[in-house]
């Protein structure tokens, strides 16, 4: 996507149910989710991730993946820890920032780095946000906002006054619950999920777009492209070339 002159930024993409092999990187990388899901299996255990999210490795850190059924998208920033400033870095091998406010500015950095940002400008907002993940708190969130994240991932289509109702709460107070856990809305995640399944159809099936729309729960081919606009910056044609490009 970017080079500068102390870090390199990529897009990567493993298709559904694929295993990325153990492997670890040069210099210190800063993962940030986009959409998908996947099991990161490093030193500091196993963690699943479905949400707005940052994985920080070390250089040397080695870790693996197992995808999940609808891929995998991640942008990568592999960078020379003199760049961003050694003494921000934190000291583990590895560090998960998922949900809570540092997985809503991790989505924030994700489409940022597809803009035209100056290097000076893309390093200083980086730089506050490795910062600000490392003395974020991580979030704890209670069992049935977990159970909730899981029912919206399975139903899809369930509204926040469906899932409110199936746990005992109001829907406002179960939105904001929800929006401090995970970082994001429980409209956005509905919206996210349309997304991630249309996004593997169209890169690993040859279905027209139209029945793609529809097979993944949108309105139309209208709605798709309008929300992948918003959730990618690019659209479902440009999204579908993703699959010259697939790591795995």
């Amino acid at each position: 996507m970017r080079r500068f002159s102390g870090a390199i930024v990529r897009r990567t993409i493993d298709r559904s149910d694929a295993h990325v092999p153990a492997h670890a990187h040069d210099w210190p990388m800063l993962s940030l989710f986009v959409i998908g899901s996947f099991s990161n299996r490093t030193e500091a255990g196993e963690k699943f991730i479905a949400g707005p999210s940052a994985i920080f490795y070390q250089a040397g850190a080695a870790h693996q993946n197992t995808v999940g059924p609808n891929g995998f998208e991640q942008i990568e920033i592999e960078f020379d820890p003199a760049w961003l400033g050694r003494s921000l870095l934190p000291r583990a091998p590895v560090a998960h920032w998922i949900g809570g406010v540092t997985g809503a500015r991790a989505r924030t950095i994700a489409r940022l780095c597809a803009s035209e940002l100056a290097e000076d400008q893309f390093r200083s907002v980086l730089r506050q946000f490795v910062r600000g993940g490392a003395s974020q708190p991580q979030p704890r969130s209670p069992e049935w906002v977990d159970a909730v994240a899981q029912r919206a991932r399975a139903e899809g289509t369930a509204t926040v006054t469906e899932l409110a109702r199936q746990v005992g709460r109001h829907p406002s107070w179960l939105g904001s619950a929800y929006g401090r856990a995970f970082g994001e809305r429980l409209q956005e995640t509905a919206a996210r999920i349309r997304v991630e399944r249309a996004a593997r159809l169209l890169r690993e099936t040859d279905e027209p777009l139209a029945l793609i729309a529809l097979d993944a729960g949108f309105c139309d081919q209208s709605h798709m492209n309008r929300t992948f606009r918003r959730f990618l910056g690019r659209s479902p044609i440009l999204v579908r070339e993703d699959r010259r490009t697939i790591r795995c």
